[in-house]
């Protein structure tokens, strides 16, 4: 890094630690995450005194956001059945992530400091780390150099760059090439990805093509749904059902006309919808719209609170974590995101349950979604009209759908091996 620009960097660590100490005891992501760091590197430590066993290799992954972490934790979990002896750290950036990485099981678990030297050479200290990871993108430069100058290898799995990332940007390499180039192995997800992270600086006989580990987790978690669970057995139905996950408002502007017109010519079909957001400000116009169309509509409390099978027309899910599971009810998919600025949701969980998946036009920076548009798995839509015209073939023709669908499964299935090519790629670091 350019020693003007390290003074700049340092300068903002700074800043954001003070900004840590004066944060508001208020909601929002970003007023969270500051609160969290006040006494973090000392959680640390208390937490590495007691866990710490300095006769066991310890391998520190770092997934910034449940995005990366759902890649993260395959590997985590692979690498603790092929290596018991190695003990893991397991860090995060986003405050969505806190109750994700708890479940990733590795022996310490928190937030990652802000990218200060004070704060790398603590960490490392605390953690004694035999290998750094960071899943996909992110790299904090400073921790990168100091753990690097200590003799600790660094990777990345699971690398991703899109065409259009900000990362290839000029003053965004000027901050990064150095911490890119000292990666000591990287697995991206395809060779097209591997090119231009070396543009990006990273060592090209350090890459390896290994996949996307997020095939492996969608995969695993489809084969291991309870069907029998009383969560699925409420909700089963003959109806055809469209699942709609992770949408957002501007999704729905185009999803729930175009449902209704579709539901003019499927009039057994049902609507499964799982906000991204559950607040009672988005499930309520949700409601409301359902009532004005006279149609039965449910929300998930509701349902569970009776104990009875849910015949509704529209339910509406009002909370998190169950998404997953629900796409095994659906005759097809539609995936949120493609008409929201945050870019779309993962396509390929309702494919591993072999559904079809249709999204909006704004899947151009999702890997996934273009596979399945290649594979004839997917479709992408631009307005109500063309998604109307989309579900009105998915649920009222088994034979269109059926070979959408097994197209759809088959490329999940095409994708899978990426978390054992990972698993090899830290232990030959390890051995190393």
């Amino acid at each position: 890094m350019h020693p003007l620009l390290g003074v700049l960097y340092a300068g903002g660590v700074s800043v954001a630690r003070a900004a840590s100490l004066m944060a508001p005891d208020c909601d929002g992501k970003i007023w969270r995450s500051l609160r969290a760091r006040r006494g973090l590197l000392t959680r640390w430590e208390r937490a590495a005194a007691a866990t710490r066993d300095p006769s066991r290799p310890l391998v520190w992954l770092h997934a910034p956001s449940v995005g990366e972490g759902l890649q993260a934790r395959p590997v985590a979990h692979a690498l603790r059945a092929a290596r018991p002896d190695v003990q893991q750290a397991y860090s995060f950036f986003s405050p969505s992530a806190e109750r994700f990485a708890a479940r990733v099981g590795a022996e310490l678990t928190d937030y990652l400091p802000f990218d200060g030297a004070t704060e790398a050479e603590r960490m490392l200290d605390a953690l004694r780390p035999d290998l750094l990871v960071f899943v996909k993108l992110d790299v904090w430069p400073v921790l990168v150099a100091r753990a690097v100058a200590r003799g600790v290898p660094v990777a990345m799995l699971s690398a991703t760059l899109s065409a259009g990332s900000g990362r290839r940007s000029g003053l965004a390499q000027a901050l990064l090439h150095d911490a890119y180039a000292a990666l000591s192995a990287v697995g991206a997800i395809d060779a097209a990805n591997a090119d231009r992270l070396v543009a990006l600086g990273v060592r090209r006989e350090v890459v390896h093509v290994t996949g996307d580990t997020r095939f492996d987790q969608v995969w695993a978690r489809a084969q291991g749904v309870d069907r029998a669970s009383p969560l699925l057995r409420l909700l089963a139905s003959d109806r055809p059902t469209l699942v709609a996950g992770s949408t957002w408002p501007s999704d729905e502007a185009v999803l729930l006309p175009a449902w209704r017109a579709a539901r003019a010519a499927v009039p057994r079909a049902r609507l499964i919808v799982a906000p991204h957001e559950p607040t009672a400000s988005h499930v309520t116009p949700m409601l409301a719209w359902a009532r004005g169309a006279g149609l039965q509509v449910a929300t998930l409390a509701d349902v569970e609170r009776a104990g009875v099978p849910c015949g509704a027309d529209v339910l509406v899910v009002d909370r998190v974590g169950v998404l997953g599971d629900l796409y095994a009810l659906a005759t097809a998919a539609f995936v949120g995101g493609g008409f929201h600025s945050a870019g779309l949701h993962s396509a390929i969980e309702p494919a591993a349950f072999g559904a079809p998946v249709v999204f909006g036009p704004g899947h151009h920076m999702s890997r996934e979604a273009g596979l399945l548009l290649e594979a004839g798995g997917g479709a992408a839509v631009a307005d109500a009209g063309a998604l109307a015209a989309v579900l009105r073939t998915w649920l009222a023709d088994g034979g269109g759908r059926d070979d959408a669908g097994g197209r759809a499964r088959a490329l999940v299935q095409a994708e899978l091996g990426a978390t054992a090519r990972s698993v090899g790629l830290i232990e030959g670091l390890l051995r190393g």
